[in-house]
């Protein structure tokens, strides 16, 4: 019977560490991924300015969405 009652706390330590890890994937690590796809695909997409006229790396470019809005946004300067 002590053999069945360590092995189901291991059990219970392995399911809850699983549990954290993923809770910690899905609230920090996700979002972060989620956003830079986001951003990126936008950026792919949208209209931009032919030169960066402020030497920073950036350019201002015009995303328009499927609903027909615009939105200004900044997006890497690609040469």
């Amino acid at each position: 019977m002590k053999e069945a009652t360590g092995e189901l706390a291991n059990l219970l330590i392995v399911v809850v560490s699983v549990a954290i890890l993923v809770a910690f994937f899905y609230f920090t690590v996700w979002p972060i991924i989620d956003n830079n796809f986001k951003k990126q695909t936008a950026c792919d997409k949208a209209i931009c300015e032919g030169t960066d006229t402020d030497k920073d790396g950036l350019v201002n470019c015009v995303y328009k969405k499927k609903n027909g809005d615009t939105i200004d946004i900044t997006c890497k300067y690609k040469g």
